[in-house]
């Protein structure tokens, strides 16, 4: 190769790389995966198999949301799957006994519903968030052990059975309802979304959770109130799996005490690929989003490939392997690419 083609060849390599530390290889991923299993099934793309991928993915989405905002602070949440089948037993308990007592007054219901859905999602956070922010014990050791005790309240309230009864306009429309062409419950998460976008991106509240993901130490001499904010990262993050849950038990029509049990596996996987990195500081809204989708669009896939779900356990666990990787790689060509942009600075400062 020529000397002009080895200069192009350099430079397409370099803006490759630049494009990798800024947005990562999920873009590329995705849409190799959509063109792959396009190819295999031609349902995939169809308008039906598309809106049910917007109906299964939202509350993975949301999930994902809360953990990316966890992690971002340096933390992680393994209870979401717990708070998931807590919320959908205490909502739909509440629910179904206040549509019992007033069967005219299905809206009534369905707001009790929902107050008990914030009011468990709120408690979930302040047992998470205190014990990580004021007790200082480890993320997981913390986690770990609420998503037991979630569990285990679950299992004490439902006694292991699911709970019906709940009003027909909750699990008819807002379970699998239509808005203008769009699922009502992907509608209903469009304003959550705006606000954990707003709150990360444009408000004090986000850049203290992102300094002290990066640099406790640096934010703690900055006087940032570092337990406070943690506490309501995690207060924030399970109130939003508490909403998800919501939409989700109108979805599968009734409480169910087994609910959630993939989202902490994905809601990571999903989070660690758009972006989001073990060390903290790294993250958005949007890369969270994007890995949603990615996490939904290749379980739907493999739904129409008929592939079991032990399969798609493990496929999923490979993928989250890849996500830690690529992270670590992208890391280091950051590094790398910053160390060299200070080398060349140095160097038309000081030329020899």
């Amino acid at each position: 190769m020529g000397g002009g083609g080895a200069i192009v060849l350099d430079r397409l390599i370099g803006s490759l790389r630049r494009i990798f530390i800024s947005v990562g290889a999920l873009p590329f991923l995705l849409v190799m995966l959509i063109i792959f299993f396009s190819t295999q099934n031609p349902r995939f793309l169809s308008e039906t198999n598309i809106l049910n991928v917007a109906q299964q993915g939202i509350y993975l989405l949301l999930i994902s949301l809360g953990q990316m905002m966890v992690l971002v602070s340096g933390g992680f949440d393994l209870s979401v799957g717990a708070n998931v089948a807590l919320t959908s037993i205490g909502s739909a308990t509440v629910m179904a006994s206040v549509f019992a007592a007033s069967p005219d007054q299905p809206t009534l219901a369905i707001l009790a519903g929902f107050a008990a859905a914030v009011a468990i999602g709120i408690g979930c956070g302040l047992a998470n968030g205190f014990g990580v922010s004021y007790l200082k014990v480890n993320p997981f050791i913390v986690t770990l052990a609420t998503a037991s005790v979630f569990q285990g309240l679950t299992l004490l309230i439902s006694q292991g059975q699911e709970v019906s009864g709940l009003p027909r306009f909750f699990v008819h429309q807002i379970g699998s309802g239509l808005i203008l062409d769009v699922p009502i419950a992907v509608a209903l998460s469009v304003p959550v979304i705006v606000i954990l976008y707003l709150l990360m991106a444009w408000s004090r509240y986000g850049r203290y959770v992102y300094a002290i993901g990066s640099n406790p130490k640096a934010a703690l001499v900055a006087g940032v109130r570092i337990p406070l904010y943690l506490l309501i990262t995690y207060v924030i993050c399970a109130v939003v799996t508490s909403f998800s849950s919501f939409l989700l038990t109108a979805r599968v029509s009734a409480g169910e005490p087994l609910l959630g049990a993939e989202f902490p596996l994905q809601s990571i996987t999903a989070a660690i690929l758009g972006g989001c990195s073990l060390r903290g500081g790294q993250g958005g809204v949007g890369g969270a989003i994007v890995g949603a989708i990615f996490v939904t669009v290749l379980a739907n896939g493999m739904d129409l490939m008929r592939l079991g779900s032990n399969h798609q356990l493990i496929i999923l666990g490979f993928v989250l392997v890849i996500a830690v990787l690529i992270d670590r790689e992208r890391t280091k060509l950051g590094y790398a690419s910053m160390s060299a942009n200070v080398r060349r600075l140095l160097a038309t400062r000081n030329p020899q």
